[in-house]
């Protein structure tokens, strides 16, 4: 079944931001290459990257930058599983 959610075009700016900052932790960089690939494909939100996304929003460490990404990711998830 094709998936028929995107990235918004806002969360793929703040993406490629992340992407090109030097300062972003490697998680950021993680998520935000997830939410790029899904910017503009039918590509779904990966069973593993699904588990590395819930674990960033059940955390308190992350900034509110990361858990926009990972929010991103989980509501591009498939829902079966």
């Amino acid at each position: 079944m094709t998936n028929k959610k995107q990235s918004s075009s806002a969360m793929a700016s703040l993406a490629s931001s992340v992407l090109t900052d030097s300062g972003s932790s490697k998680i950021q960089k993680t998520l935000a290459g997830s939410v790029l690939s899904q910017a503009s494909s039918s590509h779904q939100t990966g069973a593993e990257m699904e588990g590395v996304a819930s674990a960033v929003m059940q955390s308190d460490k992350y900034s509110d930058t990361t858990k926009s990404l990972a929010a991103s990711l989980l509501s591009q998830s498939n829902k079966k599983r």
